[in-house]
């Protein structure tokens, strides 16, 4: 389960349900599927074929048609970063890099550990919202934030998207339009 932690004090939040209720008094969609219906080679590798992407996916398939009626999301992959990801060391320097998406970044942990750092959409606080397998999490559109790994230096996820075409990284803080802003 999901547990955040104030950049400024390290200050935590932990336990499913207060994790959700601090998401979501920032806007931010949080949920924990259970994944312990996702065994062996599904859960463990990360050489993962469009086979066993698909797989994967298949196996959440009623809690992503689900969410995606509830969002408009329309597509769907997998995401597998650890020791064997050509170039995973700037790639990683990229994500950690802060910005935002004219779309909602939606991650569904399956394997690893992940972190987003979210700038808070309310009050401007930093916190680094630290991910598990079961951990699925919505970033809200033009919503600031970073990502990187923990310690464990590898992660399996769903990405969800609203267009076909995924989304693009926005690094440029001003270009988030004024009516966007704080949508909070």
């Amino acid at each position: 389960m999901a547990v955040i932690r104030f950049v400024e004090s390290q200050e935590l939040i932990e336990g499913t349900e207060n994790v959700a209720n601090y998401l979501e008094s920032q806007g931010i969609i949080y949920e924990n599927w259970d994944i312990s219906r996702l065994q062996g080679e599904l859960k463990d590798s990360y050489e993962v074929t469009p086979e066993l992407q698909q797989a994967i996916i298949d196996v959440f398939g009623e809690e992503i048609k689900a969410l995606s009626a509830k969002r408009g999301y329309q597509s769907q992959d997998i995401v597998v970063l650890s020791k064997q990801t050509p170039g995973i060391e700037d790639l990683l320097v990229k994500f950690v890099e802060e910005h935002h998406h004219t779309e909602d970044e939606v991650r569904f942990i399956v394997d690893g550990e992940g972190i987003f750092t979210i700038k808070g959409p309310k009050d401007d606080m930093y916190f680094d919202v630290i991910l598990y397998p079961g951990d699925l999490i919505s970033v809200p559109a033009y919503t600031r934030h970073w990502f990187t790994l923990t310690d464990l230096r590898k992660v399996k996820a769903i990405r969800i998207f609203e267009s076909k075409d995924g989304w693009v990284a926005v690094y440029d803080e001003s270009l988030i339009p004024a009516d966007k802003a704080k949508v909070l």
